[in-house]
């Protein structure tokens, strides 16, 4: 175990207490409900883009546990921290066809960002046993975090396998029955001599999959890549703010006389408005086009074609002429280089 300064180290991106917070919302559980019990939370909500340390995070989990009530809830959370949350995209990583090297690669990946838990990968056979091994004293909220890293897991497996098998060193009131409603083709046990998560059946990603998720990867890293509206941002409800969520969401369709209807406003007005708050309707366009396009670019198989129509351009001529403006350089040069960088 760790000795005890360590435990003041920032470790996990504050990201997920993010998420955390938006979970426990979902569940009737207010900011200031937790605020109340742990005061120091409020470094977590007001510092999204930090780290926090254990000694942070546990008086949290532990107040949320005893809040909720309910052993399923840590499992559910962990089903929403799926590869974008991780910082897992592209095309490439859907790609291994040695699928085992696929899940030690994932497993790598979220023992980096959210080392609460070593995770050894244990390869039986045709299946692969994902098994967590204690790095902290965290106390009671342990089973909450093992039930959390189970639900990640079962999410960014679940592309690859058919079924899973979870084990847990601790013992639970709720039926097997109520475990596996939460999860197709799952199979629990607890009160063993492990937690860990066996994969069966596990297969490769047909090329169609591949292209569908990888896309949506791209799509959602774009959407939460904009600046998110936020009723304490005075911003928020601006016109710049809004025109640019009306983009984000279909950059195929983004035209000012769009928005303008959406926002209930004639054209010149809203070119008015934008140009008060210092922008311009081209200009946020491009902006958040640039983003997809690139997230296309880099992290998908896209062909050029396809991304100049997802973008809203006529042609791929047009798509590359407006990409060369922003960058100075070509998507074709774009993509080459980032094959070249991975290779060497």
């Amino acid at each position: 175990m760790m000795v005890a300064q360590t435990y003041d180290v920032p470790l996990v991106s504050t990201r997920y207490s993010s998420h955390f917070f938006k979970f426990l919302k979902s569940k009737g559980i207010t900011e200031e409900v937790i605020l109340a019990h742990n005061p120091l939370a409020k470094e977590l909500i007001d510092n999204p883009d930090g780290y926090t340390s254990l000694n942070q995070m546990i008086p949290i989990l532990e107040t949320a546990q005893w809040l909720l009530n309910d052993e399923k809830a840590a499992f559910e959370f962990g089903q929403q921290l799926g590869l974008d949350t991780h910082g897992l995209f592209g095309y490439m990583l859907l790609s291994h066809e040695d699928v085992p090297q696929l899940i030690e690669t994932v497993v790598k990946h979220m023992r980096i960002c959210i080392p609460l838990f070593d995770m050894k990968v244990i390869h039986s056979g045709r299946d692969v046993l994902i098994r967590l091994q204690d790095t902290w004293e965290i106390g009671t909220a342990r089973s909450f975090l093992i039930k959390m890293y189970m639900g990640s897991i079962y999410t960014v497996s679940a592309e690859i396998c058919s079924d899973m098998h979870f084990d847990f060193s601790f013992k639970s009131s709720d039926q097997d029955a109520d475990w596996a409603a939460l999860a197709p083709k799952t199979q629990w046990n607890f009160d063993t001599e492990y937690n860990q998560v066996t994969l069966s059946k596990i297969r490769k990603v047909d090329s169609d999959k591949k292209l569908k998720v990888s896309y949506s990867l791209a799509e959602s890293r774009g959407r939460n890549n904009q600046p998110e509206d936020s009723a304490s941002n005075d911003d928020s409800n601006n016109a710049a703010t809004q025109v640019r969520k009306h983009i984000s969401k279909t950059p195929r369709l983004a035209s000012i006389e769009r928005s303008a209807t959406l926002l209930n406003m004639s054209s010149r007005y809203l070119r008015q408005q934008l140009a008060e708050e210092g922008t311009s309707f081209r200009e946020i366009s491009s902006e958040v086009r640039l983003s997809y396009a690139n997230l296309y670019l880099l992290e998908t198989p896209m062909p050029l074609s396809k991304i100049a129509n997802k973008l809203g351009f006529g042609d791929q001529a047009s798509f590359t002429r407006a990409y060369r403006s922003w960058t100075g350089k070509t998507p074709g040069k774009i993509r080459k280089e980032a094959k070249n960088t991975e290779c060497t």
